[in-house]
């Protein structure tokens, strides 16, 4: 048996490219990712986990005692062998994450002892088979993101130890089978975005253990089950998007654990019962677009640590509630869409955490109070489509983060418009049209710099339009309806209203049309220029690298190594610089390539494995001074940061010069965002993510501290190591070719396409505020897993103008993120939410106005404290 489970490894490692196998040990026990037994030397656990690997597995049905077996986040492609059905002693099968197609094979069925069964985010189509019912000691079975179709068998609900069932994102039809939960002590059932018909059955809850319930985006009838008070431990039930008819039972009161609650967009009705208030642990209440009548229970005020109320879209009519204005953690009111009457509560403020305050589509009167200004947290404020009378309190203009949106139209709101509303610089959005606010619109509003979308229509403004670029961008649309408004974007010119101001401004026009021109020819002969220079470069390095197309065939004809050092004195016998030249000439060892340098994948002969960057558009002036450059890679290989990665050596041979660093098998971030498929929803992953911006983010901001500017941050130079920490790569860039110096070429500076700050343009300058957009582009990665640069956003627009533009498009912050991450845990929410306004921040247009990197730490820091 062990000469054959030897036998069977190196094959196996053949097959799949795993490479260090064999190399430092015969001993196939200590080899990475094998565990033996420990009586024995049988393999029992084998772990090839997010190892890039491809192949055919077959052979590892050879293994008999095998007990364990995870490949997932691997590029596995085919069906699932039928053999895996041969490991009788399998406990533990995690397949997921890969790109298997085909059925789920029957032959798994015979797996008698197997505890968990991992498929989910595949391509299998096909249904769940019946001869999977032998599986008894299945406690935990996930199948989510795949294309399975039929119904979910009967058999499931009879698998006594069943703990954990999660099929969501398939083509499943069908009633959920009446006898699931029955015999079992489920504690997840997770069916989201099925086809799902018929009730939800009682069963679920009979024996009282379900923890997690998710069945949303189904076709789901009947009555919410009265059975669900049974739960005691039930934290998270999200029914939304269904035809659940009836009412909420009032033994939800029952479940104190319950921290979150959503039933959005189903046919409920009757009143809101007060016996939620006996969840005193509930974060999010969620309500929205049912029937609902009635009041909203004025007990809801003693949730303390509720932080969403969303009721928008129902029957719901009287005075706002103010007891709801007790909690002292909400962030959001959404009273939206109902027939709230009576008038805005003047300590409406009182919960100083309020970020988002939607009261649009009601019959609230009376005036806004002045002390919506103490609102000071607020990111959007909609009160469109009431009966609000009186002026624009100037106190708005305080509330400095508002940044989503102001929406007062459809109201009777009268007088000027408050200068003060130009202070709020980071506002995206204004509404107040189909008012009756009267003088000029005024000039101080060219202090709102984040402005996009803006409309003023229907009201009694008058006067010309100020010459500022948002609304000189707007439709027509944004300003009829004014009689006495002139000027652009309107047809009417201002006539005689002020000749001094039109002849400035026709100046202002014929400058702007003669600097314009200019810039356009420069542009042309600035591209021109670049794309002769890089046609020069390509073809200088193609000679270079044919010249270099060496094979180790035992000539002497190799390049001649001018100088090679190594840094550290632990790693230094273990280092051949002949092995490094050679492996850069090879593509197969090519991992991936950047806008400065290719990095390649180098076993040295002593089996340690190096990550060698090969530096592009290496000007012949640093070659020429290598004691320069020599001295620059020493100061750097000292620095000392756990998110920097540093060299630890380096290798010139003609005019290339190698740098060596240590090699990381996680690979970069950008690999681990986007060349897999997509992370899931029940396992750590937002944590991590944060972590690892966290990471990005205190590295950047050492080198900003000992003045070192980055001159291409992007996600494929932060690197993951074994325990996913971020290291920030390519800084010996930022002093090798330091534009400033003259060392490299004009078009090689600007880093890579999707990050590059705005002001690049026009400045040509690298610079910390620069830095700080571009790790904002990272984060936003990081938030949405968006590549930076994608044809779905549409002509001209990369992900930072994308999530900017978001409330134009009507969009919440809530849809920007992965929905795979926030919709996880109201706290994974919040928390992403808090770092959405983080990246949006380090995002701004206006290099002045990006927080500095040590200050984007403590803010994201303290994301992970509240």
């Amino acid at each position: 048996m062990l000469i054959h489970d030897q036998t069977t490894l190196v094959a196996i490692g053949k097959e799949l490219g795993l490479a260090s196998w064999g190399l430092n040990s015969s001993n196939y026990c200590s080899w990475r990712g094998i565990v033996c037994g420990s009586t024995n030397s049988t393999v029992q656990k084998l772990n090839l986990s997010r190892r890039g690997l491809q192949g055919n597995l077959t052979l590892i049905s050879e293994l008999k005692a095998l007990k364990w077996l995870d490949l997932s986040y691997n590029y596995f492609l085919g069906t699932i062998p039928p053999a895996f059905g041969d490991l009788s002693e399998l406990q533990f099968l995690d397949l997921s994450y890969n790109k298997f197609g085909g059925s789920i094979p029957i032959e798994l069925g015979r797996l008698k002892n197997l505890r968990s069964l991992n498929l989910s985010n595949n391509f299998i189509t096909g249904q769940i088979p019946n001869e999977l019912e032998g599986l008894e000691k299945l406690q935990d079975f996930q199948v989510f993101t795949n294309r399975l179709n039929g119904s979910i068998p009967i058999w499931v609900g009879n698998l006594t130890s069943l703990r954990v069932f999660a099929a969501y994102e398939n083509e499943l039809g069908g009633r959920i089978p009446d006898n699931l939960g029955l015999n079992s002590e489920i504690r997840l059932l997770n069916l989201h975005s099925n086809q799902l018909e018929g009730m939800i059955p009682d069963s679920i809850f009979a024996l009282g253990k379900l923890e997690v319930l998710v069945l949303t985006q189904n076709k789901l009838s009947g009555d919410f089950p009265e059975s669900i008070g049974n739960c005691k431990g039930l934290s998270s039930i999200r029914i939304g998007n269904n035809k659940i008819i009836g009412s909420i039972p009032k033994a939800i009161g029952n479940l104190s654990g319950l921290t979150y609650f959503e039933a959005n967009d189903n046919n409920l009705s009757g009143e809101i019962v007060s016996e939620f208030s006996q969840c005193s642990n509930l974060t999010l209440l969620n309500l929205a677009w049912n029937g609902f009548t009635g009041t909203i229970p004025p007990e809801l005020g003693h949730l303390t640590n509720l932080e969403e109320l969303i009721v928008s879209g129902n029957n719901l009519f009287g005075e706002i509630p103010t007891s709801i204005l007790s909690c002292n953690s909400l962030t959001k009111l959404d009273l939206s869409s109902n027939m709230f009457n009576g008038t805005i509560p003047k300590d409406i403020c009182n919960t100083t955490r309020l970020q988002y305050l939607l009261l649009s589509q009601n019959s609230i009167r009376g005036e806004l109070p002045h002390e919506i200004g103490n609102c000071v947290k607020l990111l959007e404020l909609e009160m469109g489509s009431n009966y609000l009378t009186g002026t624009i309190p100037p106190e708005i203009g305080h509330i400095k983060n508002l940044q989503i949106a102001l929406n007062l139209s459809f109201n009777h709101l009268h007088g000027p418009l408050p200068p003060d509303l130009g202070r709020l610089d980071k506002l995206v959005s204004l509404d107040v049209s189909n008012n009756q606010l009267s003088g000029s619109i005024p000039s101080a509003l060219k202090g709102m710099l984040s402005l996009i979308d803006v409309n003023f229509a229907k009201n009694l403004f008058t006067g010309p339009i100020p010459t500022f670029v948002p609304f000189q961008k707007s439709p027509n649309s944004s300003f009829l309806g004014n009689k006495g408004l002139c000027g652009e974007p309107l047809s009417s010119s201002c006539g005689n209203y002020n000749s001094s101001d039109r002849e400035s401004y026709h100046h202002k026009v014929s400058f702007k049309i003669i600097i314009a021109v200019i810039g356009s020819g420069l542009a042309v002969f600035v591209s021109v220029t670049i794309v002769v220079l890089i046609f020069m470069m390509r073809e200088r390095q193609e000679k270079a690298a044919k010249s270099a197309e060496i094979e180790d065939d035992g000539s002497n004809n190799r390049p001649s190594i001018i100088a090679g050092n190594v840094f550290v004195e632990s790693v230094r016998q273990a280092i051949d610089f002949d092995a490094v030249v050679k492996t850069t000439m090879k593509d197969s060892n090519k991992l991936c390539s950047g806008t400065f340098s290719t990095v390649y994948k180098a076993v040295m002969p002593s089996g340690m494995i190096l990550s060698v960057k090969r530096l592009k558009s290496m000007d012949r002036t640093i070659i020429h001074h290598q004691s320069k450059m020599i001295r620059e890679l020493e100061r750097l290989s000292k620095l000392s940061h756990e998110n920097i990665m540093r060299p630890i050596g380096y290798v010139i041979y003609e005019d290339v010069a190698l740098l060596m660093h240590q090699y990381l098998p996680n690979g970069t971030l950008a690999q681990f965002l986007h060349d897999s498929t997509k992370l899931p929803e029940y396992k750590p992953d937002w944590p991590k993510r944060l972590t690892i911006a966290i990471g990005v983010a205190e590295g950047l901001a050492f080198l900003h501290h000992v003045a070192i500017i980055h001159l291409d941050i992007s996600s494929g130079n932060v690197i993951l190591d074994a325990s996913y920490k971020a290291l920030v790569g390519e800084v010996e860039i930022s002093k090798l070719l330091d534009p400033s110096r003259g060392t490299a070429s004009i078009s090689a500076v600007a880093g890579s396409f999707g990050y590059i700050p705005p002001e690049y343009a026009y400045t040509m300058q690298v610079t910390a505020p620069g830095n700080v957009y571009s790790y904002g582009v990272v984060l936003l990665e990081i938030l949405t897993t968006r590549l930076p640069v994608d044809e779905d956003f549409g002509e001209g627009i990369d992900l930072v103008k994308w999530v900017h533009n978001a409330p134009a498009r009507g969009e919440t912050p809530e849809q920007i993120l992965d929905a795979k991450l926030s919709t996880v845990s109201f706290n994974w929410r919040k928390e992403m939410l808090a770092a959405l306004k983080v990246a949006l921040l380090c995002t701004d247009s206006t290099p002045a106005k990006r927080p500095k990197m040590k200050k984007v730490v403590e803010m994201l820091q303290e994301i992970t404290q509240t």
